[in-house]
């Protein structure tokens, strides 16, 4: 049986199926179709022709424009039919055509996504993908299964990224990218194949890191990919140089975690 606030307003013409969960001031507009295992939060709004489906969560705030699909079954190969979820955080809005799949068993089953998100139109959040808080995905950005985004980080319009790719904080991808490696925290990666470019300096300075920091960031930076040796050995070698400054022990846990991809550099594409 379905739990619908009182202060929740539904369209007649929009299909809330039987077991569904609608919170306080939730509004549903006309032809949109809510599944029988979906949770909206208080306050979210479907603006008209959205479908949110699957055992699905949908964060407090959020808006969901027409045409997009939230919590469809994934595109995997190996898709069986097993129980898996998608949960997306509060204050998230997604555009028209925004496509949001569920996880699958084998990656975890579970697609997430954190608050304060923005998914521009037709952008698309694969199987096992997990997104971080205040993310930006432009136009038809494409995010292949099991994808990590940490938070900040800014996806220009067009680019795609491999499976099991990581993205880090702050980092920027410009438009029609193809990311096929992962990119450090702070990294700014463009082309295809995608280079790493340098640092989103623009990012940082925005986000209140002091320039003294920016500079040290840069420093690191040619230190590492500008050295003789591989990136990861650079790094290494580093680490005690910069101990004090928190921006740059970041990018070095990033280099040094395991990963299923290699580490995109700005000579080859990878290092």
């Amino acid at each position: 049986m379905s739990q619908i606030a009182a202060s929740a307003v539904i369209h007649p013409m929009a299909v809330v199926e039987d077991g569904a969960v609608i919170g306080e001031n939730v509004r549903i507009g006309p032809f949109c179709r809510v599944g029988p295992r979906v949770t909206l939060k208080d306050g979210v709004e479907l603006l008209s022709n959205a479908v949110v489906t699957g055992l699905t969560e949908i964060g407090a705030g959020s808006k969901i424009h027409p045409m997009a699909v939230i919590g469809g079954v994934s595109q995997s190969l190996h898709e069986a039919g097993e129980e898996s979820r998608l949960v997306v955080g509060a204050n998230c809005t997604m555009r028209e055509g925004v496509t949001m799949n569920c996880g699958t068993v084998g990656g975890g089953g579970i697609t997430r996504v954190g608050d304060n998100c923005l998914f521009l139109a037709n952008s698309h959040v694969a199987h096992d993908c997990i997104l971080g808080n205040e993310i930006i995905l432009s136009n038809n950005v494409m995010l292949a299964g099991h994808v990590r985004v940490e938070e900040k980080a800014i996806l220009s319009g067009g680019c795609a990224v491999h499976q099991f790719t990581r993205i880090g904080r702050q980092a920027f991808i410009g438009g029609l990218s193809a990311v096929a490696y992962d990119v450090i925290p702070y990294g700014m990666l463009n082309g295809n194949p995608g280079i790493l470019g340098g640092l989103n300096v623009v990012g940082m300075s925005r986000s209140g890191i002091e320039r003294s920091v920016i500079h040290q960031v840069r420093r690191a930076f040619k230190q590492i990919f500008e050295s003789e040796g591989s990136a990861r050995a650079n790094a290494a070698a580093i680490r005690d140089e910069y101990l004090d400054c928190a921006p740059v022990i970041e990018i070095l846990d990033f280099i040094a975690a395991e990963s299923d991809r290699a580490l995109s550099s700005p000579h080859r594409g990878k290092n």
